[in-house]
């Protein structure tokens, strides 16, 4: 059967899976969905990938399947993948799912909400930012980093233990879609910073292919902001 990956670079869990996917050698067609220019939102993408309208989807053979974690799961059920991604032990397993499950409303939440509130609603509206608002998914965003570093990091080179899982590609690609509207996640968090240029030496060069146009729009993004100094 036949796996097509419906994804769009800018978002977060799409881009976990496109690294998933390339760096376990599972054969897949990538098809990319433009959201900025709405391609998720028409009634033939609603009718024939998902009728939720939203990246990224799967479908193999007539299967359909959303949502990342869950993809991420049925992949690893229906491939041959290596262990230490989604570990076949009970224990390691939980604690991958310990992550991804508490990401949601932490980690996903913060960083996604401040990133739609400080840099994409503004371009899409061309309205400034509510100051309110935003402080508040700030304030929810640094709490959630500082708990993750603390809860996740201290002990062990990554997540779940001294190898790498797919708990630090969804981390990782959370943390860096902030970046977008000027705030860095590993700046003044040495052992976040550490853990994240490992996470990336250890899937590069599918995690920097991935992270490609996120990247281009962080330098853009620079060179305003320093234009108007």
């Amino acid at each position: 059967m036949s796996l097509k990956l419906y994804y769009d670079a800018l978002s977060q869990p799409s881009r976990a899976l496109l690294i998933f996917l390339k760096t376990t050698n599972i054969p897949f067609t990538g098809c990319v969905v433009n959201i900025g220019k709405g391609e998720h939102l028409t009634e033939q993408y609603k009718n024939e990938v998902s009728p939720f309208q939203k990246v990224p989807v799967i479908i193999h053979g007539d299967f359909h399947l959303t949502e990342s974690v869950g993809i991420l799961r049925y992949l690893c059920r229906e491939f041959s993948v290596p262990d230490h991604f989604y570990p076949k032990d009970s224990k390691l397993q939980a604690r991958v799912d310990e992550y991804l499950e508490w990401q949601h409303n932490n980690i996903r939440a913060g960083c996604s909400m401040y990133f739609r509130n400080k840099w994409l609603m503004p371009k899409i509206t061309g309205e400034p930012s509510n100051e309110k608002t935003l402080a508040k998914y700030k304030c929810l965003m640094v709490d959630s980093i500082d708990t993750f570093e603390r809860c996740w990091l201290q002990s062990n080179a990554f997540i779940a233990g001294d190898k790498i899982s797919a708990a630090d590609i969804w981390a990782a690609c959370e943390l860096e879609q902030p970046r977008m509207a000027g705030y860095d996640p590993a700046e003044g968090r040495p052992i976040l910073s550490r853990w994240l240029s490992n996470v990336r030496a250890e899937l590069n060069p599918y995690y920097e292919e991935a992270h490609k146009f996120l990247n281009k729009i962080v330098q853009l993004e620079s060179k305003v902001v320093n234009a108007k100094l």
